[in-house]
């Protein structure tokens, strides 16, 4: 049961932060497409490890920079909106799983596999 509860909280702070992080006037943020991919919180609600994903992967180091000094501001904002016993002091992460997923599309895209239908084997010719 509270499994479910916290990740109600997860889906919530997900949808806040991506609400806020378009508002910020940090150029490092504002410059830079983000993705939040998941959120992560502790049971005690403590803390929140906040996984990203950038279209620009040069951007990407600066982008995590604004992002870790504009928490304060972000916190303080999820904490008004979610109204919660503690608000989550908030890690940023960044995460490689969707440039990961399209290298190995690359890849398999590569691969020429020719089936012959009628007998099932591979056709190397």
């Amino acid at each position: 049961m509270a499994s479910n509860r916290i990740g109600r909280i997860n889906e919530e702070i997900q949808r806040e932060l991506s609400d806020l992080i378009r508002n910020l006037k940090d150029p490092r943020v504002q410059n830079t497409m983000i993705s939040i991919i998941r959120v992560e919180t502790t049971p005690d609600l403590r803390y929140s490890k906040v996984y990203v994903s950038f279209l620009e992967k040069d951007k990407a180091k600066d982008a995590v920079a604004g992002l870790k000094s504009a928490s304060g501001y972000l916190r303080r904002e999820l904490g008004a909106s979610l109204r919660l016993r503690y608000t989550p002091e908030i890690h940023w992460q960044e995460d490689y799983s969707i440039t990961r997923g399209a290298q190995m599309l690359e890849l398999l895209g590569k691969l020429n596999i020719q089936k012959d239908e009628e007998d099932g084997e591979t056709d190397e010719g």
